[in-house]
């Protein structure tokens, strides 16, 4: 048995905080902006190996698609696709979800994280999006970020990959991969994004966001970045602490 004062003080030991947006270690790069050219062969590389990148989440109009958007924050694509996948063959329209309500609502999305307040922001939205848009998802920024449970990075998901502006939401792969190419140094997301639409060429903004959250989520891991298996790593100013950050993994 440990003595009381072992005990209290493992109890009050302090645990360092990090923002919530990063997952994994970012090895810092300093210098920006980044070489134009290095840039430029960065998603040339990236546009030959996923030619036609999509969003992972599953939806069938843009009403799905911004409810899918709203559940996904602080869960993974795989887990509301399986929730969605049953939500959606019920209720695919705000006049559906509505009919469904709150508490007919949860027991879809009950597995995924958050799922009461999320479940309020999603029959709030339906409502708006019936009384106010007559029933068709609003696809400008500010219509939609004045939806229940619409933030920033959620519009700028929807409009990407609907087409409507070539938006690059900063999520903790996009933080997480623009730090460690050099395409960023900011702290925050916002700030980040700035950044990047400073430096990503026109040409390729429309499919930027998707590049680098697929290239963060499959190759350019968090704990342990696939290096080896990585067609921009000789592009990549932080390689050689990744590659460390990799093999003590």
């Amino acid at each position: 048995m440990k003595p009381p004062r072992a005990q209290a003080a493992r109890r009050t030991k302090a645990t360092p905080k990090r923002p919530a947006v990063l997952t994994g270690p970012v090895v810092p790069v300093l210098g920006w902006p980044p070489d134009e050219d290095r840039v430029e062969a960065i998603f040339e590389r990236l546009s030959r190996v996923m030619p036609d990148p999509k969003t992972e989440l599953n939806y069938t109009n843009p009403f799905t698609f911004v409810v899918a958007v709203a559940l996904s924050a602080q869960a993974t694509d795989v887990s509301v696709n399986k929730a969605t996948d049953r939500l959606f063959a019920v209720a695919d329209t705000p006049e559906k979800m509505l009919a469904l309500g709150e508490e007919g609502l949860i027991p879809f999305i009950a597995s995924i994280g958050l799922y009461r307040n999320k479940a309020k922001n999603v029959i709030a939205l339906s409502r708006i999006v019936l009384e106010q848009y007559g029933g068709e998802i609003p696809l400008t920024r500010e219509a939609l970020q004045s939806l229940p449970g619409v933030g920033r990075k959620t519009a700028s998901v929807v409009l990407n990959e609907l087409g409507v502006e070539p938006a690059i939401a900063v999520d903790t792969h996009v933080f997480r991969v623009s730090h460690r190419l050099g395409l960023a140094n900011a702290a925050t997301p916002d700030k980040v994004e700035a950044q990047l639409h400073q430096v990503v060429p026109d040409p390729w903004l429309p499919k930027a966001h998707h590049w680098l959250i697929l290239h963060g989520r499959y190759t350019c891991t968090a704990r342990k970045p696939k290096c080896s298996a990585c067609v921009i790593s000789d592009l990549c100013p932080s390689r050689a602490g990744l590659q460390a950050l990799g093999e003590a993994s």
